[in-house]
């Protein structure tokens, strides 16, 4: 009994802890379901609430959206010209590149010319060592002298033959050889001009001058070499900069454009650009075209002149030529900032007078730069140019303080300069100029 009495109060002693674990195990598991129902509706109610902003805002460029006014920046539709251009990358050429070798055998004495240095046509570039050829030429000269002295004593001796024969005292024969001799000493005489023209060639060319007017390359050769006659290896290298030519290819769709109005006598303008096709370099015309076309790519090879007189195309550079091949009239131009596009369609947000945009489809006919010449649209409506996050049929906008500033990073002063300087046919790159040009002022001074 005393075990029996003492298993039983282990057993008694032992069974109250079990109770308030399991009370904790409960808890633990009313908490984890309490959480998990809880952040399954917070889902739920974001999701509901997504789907009904979403059925309210509708897709693009349908429904009428919630919220306040969006800020857009907008810029106005002017009417005007611009031009058609065909853009290519093309490479500088130059009309004349020469590489001036000596042309007789001798030791390069003298350098008249500094690397880089611009040449004209017969300045001396260099000097062979003269001496060999100069003492040929003393010997041509003495030659020379002495078969003339020659040439003229058998003339003596023929006038004093001719007499003699007159009188019957010698034989014809006799009068025949002095004849024949007199000949023979004349043909002497003439090769002995032709040696002595030919050691004063070799003299002058030992004194090379510049071939045509360019560019002096680095010098190939230096003072103190042998240098032999015609070799491989040039000298120096001259390379004519202006006028120069910009070399570029065009689809053969445009070639029958481009001929028609060079047969009419028309000077087709060619603008080279930099490799970022923001800053002009110089302005050239169409020079010729190629008398093939590349039957692997389609296109014809177009050589441009351009008179260079500031030296910016620089000879083998990689530049952006742009071909003028027409001029559009009366078109309405407008920002390509403007211009969105849904797949193939290119649309604009025009902004109504109560302040609200509407979408309208345009056909854009060309681009030059920030400006594009477009329909769909009439002179003096106002598009929006940038804000286009929120936008939607239907939204109210508010335009912008800074929507002037705003357009003007849309037209950089740059390209504005370009376009001053070039003559008709080219369009204005930057719209609202002259309208907005006051605001402008007042916008940056404070800056």
């Amino acid at each position: 009994m005393p075990l029996g009495t003492h298993t039983k109060g282990v057993q008694s002693s032992d069974t109250p802890p079990s109770q308030p674990r399991k009370k904790r195990h409960w808890a633990i598991l009313a908490a984890l379901l309490l959480t998990v129902l809880g952040a399954t509706f917070l889902l739920s109610q974001r999701s509901q609430k997504a789907g009904s902003e979403g059925g309210k805002g509708g897709s693009g460029r349908q429904g009428r959206g919630a919220g306040g006014a969006v800020p857009v920046g907008v810029a106005s539709v002017e009417q005007g010209t611009m031009g058609v251009y065909i853009n290519a990358l093309g490479t500088v050429t130059p009309v004349y590149t020469v590489t001036v070798t000596s042309r007789v055998v001798g030791q390069l004495v003298g350098v008249h010319y500094r690397e880089g240095q611009i040449v004209h046509k017969g300045d001396l570039l260099a000097e062979i060592d003269p001496r060999p050829y100069q003492a040929a030429l003393t010997q041509a000269e003495g030659q020379l002298a002495r078969d003339r002295a020659v040439l003229k004593n058998a003339y003596l001796d023929l006038d004093r033959y001719k007499m003699i024969y007159a009188q019957k005292a010698i034989p014809e024969q006799t009068l025949a050889t002095q004849q024949a001799t007199v000949e023979q000493d004349e043909g002497v005489v003439k090769i002995d001009q032709g040696n002595l023209d030919a050691a004063k060639v070799n003299y002058d060319y030992t004194r090379i001058t510049a071939p045509i007017d360019g560019r002096v390359g680095l010098r190939l050769v230096d003072p103190g070499n042998i240098v032999q006659a015609n070799g491989t290896t040039g000298l120096l290298t001259i390379t004519q900069l202006q006028p120069i030519t910009v070399i570029f290819t065009v689809a053969e769709d445009y070639l029958n454009e481009i001929v028609t109005q060079m047969r009419a006598g028309h000077k087709l303008r060619v603008d080279a650009l930099d490799r970022s096709d923001q800053h002009e370099l110089a302005q050239g015309t169409v020079l010729t075209i190629d008398n093939t076309i590349d039957v692997t790519t389609g296109t014809v090879r177009v050589r441009a002149s351009f008179a260079n007189k500031d030296g910016r195309l620089f000879p083998n550079e990689f530049i952006n030529a742009r071909l003028l091949v027409k001029t559009l009239h009366d078109v309405n131009l407008i920002p390509t900032a403007a211009i969105q596009r849904n797949n193939d369609i290119a649309f604009v947000y025009v902004v109504n007078p109560n302040n609200t945009v509407q979408s309208r489809d345009v056909n854009v006919a060309t681009t030059n730069g920030n400006t594009a010449a477009v329909t769909g649209v009439k002179p003096g409506e106002k598009l929006v140019i940038d804000g286009f996050d929120r936008l939607q049929d239907g939204v109210k906008i508010s335009v912008r303080q800074s929507s002037a500033a705003t357009e003007n990073l849309h037209n950089p002063q740059g390209t504005q300069t370009a376009t001053e300087q070039r003559e008709s046919g080219r369009a204005n790159v930057q719209l609202n100029t002259n309208a907005q040009s006051g605001q402008n002022q007042q916008q940056v001074q404070p800056k």
